[in-house]
C-alpha cells in the first residue's frame, strides 16, 4: 500500500444515531484529509446484499418485479436478497433463489462482488451465476409481493438497455454476464 492509499481522514469520535436490524447510521466527527474538522456519515448494512443470475439451458434468465418501496416504484430485477454478514454467501444466494422464484441450482459461480454506495455505506454485494435449475414452490417473505418472469437473456440486456432494469446489481451481473458471452465467442 502506498503513502497515498492509506487511510487520510482522523477520527475523533463516533456516536450511533440510528440502529435496527438491518442497519446502523454512524455520526463520525473527524479530522478532514486536508485538515479542518467536519462530520461523515455512514450507514453500515448488517446483511450481504446477495444477487443471482438464474440462467436456464435454453438461455432464459429468471426475473423478480417487486415494489421498491424507498424508490417509490416497481422494478424488474435478477433474485436478491440479503444474508447476515457472518452466514455463508452461497448459503444465502441459494436461500434467496428459492425463496422467491422456488429454483434450486445444481452449479453456481461468484459472478462479481461489488461495493454498493461506497461514499455513504459500508454495503457489499457478491452476486451468483445459478444454473441447472429445478423448479419447485417458492416462499417468499411476508415483506414481498413478487411477479416471476422467464425472458431469453438477449431481452434482459435489452431491458437493461432501455433502462427497463435499472436496479444496480441486476445491470452490472446481467451485463457481466453478457461480457463472458461475448468472450467465449
Amino acid at each position: 500500500m502506498t503513502d497515498s492509499e492509506k487511510n487520510p481522514w482522523t477520527l475523533i469520535d463516533s456516536k450511533v444515531e440510528y440502529d435496527n436490524p438491518w442497519i446502523k447510521v454512524e455520526e463520525h466527527q473527524v479530522i478532514k484529509p486536508r485538515g479542518g474538522e467536519g462530520i461523515y456519515g455512514v450507514v453500515h448494512f448488517k446483511n450481504t446484499a446477495i444477487g443471482i443470475v438464474a440462467l436456464d439451458e435454453e438461455d432464459h434468465i429468471w426475473l423478480v418485479g417487486q415494489y421498491r418501496y424507498p424508490l417509490k416504484k416497481y422494478s424488474w430485477e435478477i433474485p436478491e436478497g440479503g444474508g447476515p454478514l457472518e452466514e455463508d454467501s452461497l448459503t444465502a444466494a441459494k436461500r434467496e433463489l428459492w425463496e422467491e422464484t422456488g429454483l434450486i441450482a445444481a452449479d453456481w459461480k461468484v459472478l462479481l462482488e461489488m461495493d454498493l454506495s461506497n461514499s455513504v455505506s459500508d454495503e457489499h454485494s457478491r452476486v451468483f451465476l445459478a444454473t441447472g435449475l429445478e423448479k419447485k414452490e417458492a416462499s417468499p417473505e411476508d415483506t414481498e409481493v413478487l411477479q416471476l418472469r422467464r425472458i431469453p437473456f438477449e431481452k434482459a440486456v435489452r431491458m437493461v438497455e432501455k433502462g427497463e432494469i435499472s436496479d444496480a446489481i441486476s445491470v452490472a451481473a446481467i451485463l457481466k454476464v453478457q461480457l463472458l458471452k461475448w468472450a467465449k465467442n
